[in-house]
């Protein structure tokens, strides 16, 4: 089964600026790739939600989306942010690809 990237808008600030919905897809996917883990760790905590975190930046954008696309295809849900480059080559791929914003 083909795993599903779900791209989550986070609060850069405040912690509860973020809707149900990010939160709800943050406690539901398999693995987290964030840009940074200690600042994604504080995020999560909040919301007590404790799921395996890996570094995804944009210095490291390719391998980041290699490894991503990899858990995508072992069936893995991930939540990614900077997208652009992993988005891409999750679509070229075949796999879904779904957005979940973040509250105005």
């Amino acid at each position: 089964m083909a795993g599903t990237l779900y791209v989550v808008g986070t609060p850069i600030g405040n912690l509860k600026d973020i809707t149900y919905r990010a939160v709800e897809t943050l406690s539901s996917v398999d693995v987290i790739a964030c840009e940074d883990t200690r600042v994604s760790l504080k995020l999560l905590s909040y919301y007590n939600v404790k799921k395996p975190l890996i570094s995804y930046y944009k210095q490291k954008e390719r391998e980041g989306s290699e490894k991503i696309i990899s858990l995508l295809s072992d069936g893995k849900t991930s939540r990614s942010s900077p997208t652009r480059v992993c988005r891409a080559s999750a679509i070229r791929a075949r796999y879904s690809c779904r957005n979940v914003g973040k509250r105005s």
